[in-house]
């Protein structure tokens, strides 16, 4: 079952799995904020700096963005959802998972940045080895409407440069640290070298994120991006509510639809999902 806990700070709900899995999701946002698998070792980065008013986005964990994907476009970045509160509506265990459902719907504040009718479901499975994130969007308007968005996954890391990513070979993506350059993923094994800000437009295969501590597969559905991001020393160190050198100590491997908009027709219902799987 989902237990109310405070978590740093949070209100929050944990979820308690298989083989002593763990699992804590922040009222605010659906936040996934700590991923524990058996082997006891936490795999979300939250920086010890996030702010923790209710109001102010969270840094760390698994925010969800929507319904604009960065600061592409007039609403706040990455859209509001991250800063709303959020309600469970179910929950339930068997020996082999446990799983949450949270969900929040359109009110007067959201109707006044984004004019459209919509609910959100996020509903997280935790098995032992595993944690998958299920982002289902729900047009409850008359007319249509789109969207962008991500699960923007914060991979804690003892060191961002001595990590490896495989499987975006040959996939094109937007370089927003290079002036939004349109290149051509080369590398069959890519490793972070400085400031990353990358959307890897139509990826079809899992990625293994591989650490000296050991990897993850990371995988995603209905998602048609996959956004890879690190700030770097320059940035990171000047963003308030990271502590200095906790650059170092992250990675976000984010599933996205950010680069081509989702339109979701009046009643209809949209689904992505993110997988993480300790390999």
């Amino acid at each position: 079952m989902a237990t109310p806990v405070s978590f740093r700070g949070l209100d929050a709900v944990r979820l308690d799995g298989p083989r002593g899995a763990s699992l804590v999701v922040a009222l605010q946002g659906a936040q996934a904020v700590s991923w524990v698998p058996p082997d006891g070792r936490e795999r979300l980065y939250l920086s010890e700096r996030a702010v923790r008013d209710g109001r102010t986005p969270i840094r760390g964990g698994i925010p969800v963005c929507f319904p604009q994907f960065a600061g592409l476009g007039p609403l706040p970045k990455h859209g509001f959802l991250r800063t709303t509160p959020w309600r469970v509506v179910a929950a339930r265990s068997g020996p082999d998972y446990a799983l949450v459902t949270l969900e929040t719907t359109d009110t007067d504040a959201t109707r006044t940045l984004w004019p459209h009718a919509f609910r959100t479901e996020l509903t997280l499975m935790l098995e032992a080895d595993r944690l998958d994130l299920e982002l289902c969007v729900t047009n409850t308007g008359g007319v249509a409407f789109t969207f962008t968005g991500a699960l923007h996954t914060y991979l804690q890391v003892a060191d961002v440069g001595r990590v490896t990513i495989d499987g975006l070979q040959g996939c094109a993506y937007r370089d927003a640290a290079n002036g939004d350059r349109i290149l051509d993923e080369i590398p069959s094994t890519l490793t972070i070298q400085g400031e990353v800000d990358r959307v890897y437009r139509n990826v079809e295969r899992p990625l293994r994120v591989a650490t000296d501590e050991g990897s993850l597969i990371v995988g995603s559905q209905g998602f048609t991006d996959v956004v890879l991001w690190n700030p770097g020393a320059g940035k990171g160190d000047a963003l308030a509510d990271l502590p200095p050198g906790g650059w170092r100590r992250l990675l976000c491997v984010e599933a996205a639809c950010a680069d081509t908009p989702v339109s979701v027709a009046a009643g209809e219902e949209w689904y992505g999902r993110q997988s993480l799987v300790v390999a």
